[in-house]
């Protein structure tokens, strides 16, 4: 693996005038940085380090952030870096994914739209139900507010019966 001179002299000067990770929450953890023009990657990958997380990054980041940062915390850099080169994260199980923002609520819209077919793709139920004490024509487009966009109801005014079928 090549790291830039630049960048590894960093890493040792950074984690000598760091305390150690057991010392404060990973949380808490302030660091300063002084870093001209380095790969996005490697930003987010000595903050791994220093945070003590798991990161996974798309293919083909690229961006060079100029950070001149003075005792802040390293969550906070993490997502000012990020925010910096149009990128995000999401955590999962305990590990970071950093993709474009973009990507991520693309993936985020398709998951919620893929849960919400999933929803409606249950098996349909009919009822029967003979009123004694309103007219079905009158009730039926009230309950119509409370169906899913499967179900609908017949009315049967012959005998004051409505036919609901929707899903489970």
């Amino acid at each position: 693996m090549f790291v830039p001179v630049a960048f590894a002299a960093f890493l040792a000067i950074a984690s000598a005038a760091v305390p150690s990770k057991r010392a404060a929450p990973p949380g808490d953890l302030r660091i300063s940085i002084d870093l001209k023009a380095v790969d996005i990657v490697d930003v987010v990958r000595m903050l791994s380090e220093v945070g003590g997380f798991q990161v996974v990054l798309d293919p083909g980041l690229s961006c060079h952030p100029t950070l001149k940062l003075t005792d802040v915390p390293w969550p906070i850099i993490l997502d000012v870096s990020l925010r910096t080169c149009g990128l995000a994260y999401e955590e999962d199980n305990g590990i970071i994914r950093v993709a474009t923002a973009a990507r991520l609520m693309q993936e985020h819209n398709e998951r919620r739209k893929l849960a919400e077919e999933q929803k409606l793709n249950r098996p349909l139920r009919t009822i029967v139900q003979r009123l004694s004490y309103a007219r079905a024509e009158q009730v039926a487009p009230i309950l119509r507010k409370f169906l899913s966009p499967r179900g609908e109801i017949v009315v049967d005014a012959r005998t004051n019966t409505l036919i609901i079928t929707d899903i489970e």
